[in-house]
């Protein structure tokens, strides 16, 4: 009788992996499992058809890739990120500290600016001067259809912590109650049109009752402490054009990288198995 039960269960094993295992399709003889399509649809919260499109684009982009050769190495990869810094108006240092704040593993992040890098190479290769170059005309259209992408609080209130020891600062960072003699408080209420462009951009990446990353000023060491904000404005188009520019290269790049897939498929050789 235990070894019926455990025949049984054993085959009924067998029979579940082969299911979450089997292969749905494959493209250019590169398999699709029905484990990928699963696990796809509850990632991301798409329906089954989404899925299958979105692993098959995935794996033509990837045979793409191999097929060009394209790698990125740390340097390429350090070399977006100060590009990626400097188009939002600040120094990498200060860029990298609101970054850390966003993703508490750096580490994703630097694999999501590799794989911007590859597909930018990418593009270079397969486009052949078929992308047009955003101008100033195209900029300031897509800037005033996306205006809500550009929006600064009209004030903050902040307290200033400012100090010549960074290691006493990031110990009151750590534990904001205790006191030290070599650190000075100041509370100031901030309003966003007498901001320079890279702290507007550490107080909106910056949440509320949270410090913002430490940055020098006046010889001192100094991070703000956020408080509060106030109302939206927009940020002036001249002060977020290199911005603009990446976003609407990004969103052209996606689009033209989109209907190159729906090229592929047609030549692709995709065989639908179950």
């Amino acid at each position: 009788m235990h070894k019926f039960l455990l025949s049984l269960v054993f085959s009924t094993g067998l029979i579940y992996a082969s299911t979450i295992n089997g292969i749905a399709l494959t493209v250019n003889e590169e398999p699709i499992t029905l484990y990928d399509i699963e696990r796809t649809m509850v990632v991301n919260k798409i329906p089954k058809n989404e899925a299958v499109a979105y692993l098959i684009d995935k794996i033509l982009y990837d045979q793409l890739v191999k097929e060009n050769g394209i790698t990125a190495d740390i340097f390429e990869v350090n070399d977006y990120i100060e590009k990626l810094a400097n188009s939002n108006g600040m120094d990498v240092f200060a860029f990298k500290g609101i970054v850390k704040q966003e993703y508490p593993d750096y580490e994703i992040f630097e694999n999501e600016s590799k794989n911007a890098v590859i597909r930018q190479k990418l593009i270079s290769k397969i486009v052949q001067g078929q992308l047009a170059i955003a101008n100033d005309e195209d900029m300031k259209l897509y800037y005033e259809k996306n205006i809500n992408k550009y929006l600064t609080a009209k004030s903050f209130d902040v307290i200033q912590y400012a100090s010549t020891n960074r290691t006493a600062l990031e110990e009151t960072m750590r534990s904001p109650m205790k006191v030290s003699n070599e650190i000075s408080k100041t509370p100031l209420k901030l309003e966003s049109q007498n901001l320079q462009a890279q702290l507007q951009y550490i107080l909106n990446g910056t949440k509320q009752n949270s410090f913002t990353p430490i940055f020098t000023f006046n010889k001192q060491y100094v991070t703000l402490f956020l408080k509060s904000s106030e109302g939206k404005v927009a940020l002036p188009f001249e002060s977020v054009k290199p911005r603009v520019f990446n976003d609407l290269m990004s969103q052209r790049e996606q689009a033209f990288l989109k209907e190159h897939f729906e090229k592929q498929k047609l030549t692709a050789d995709i065989k639908v198995l179950r």
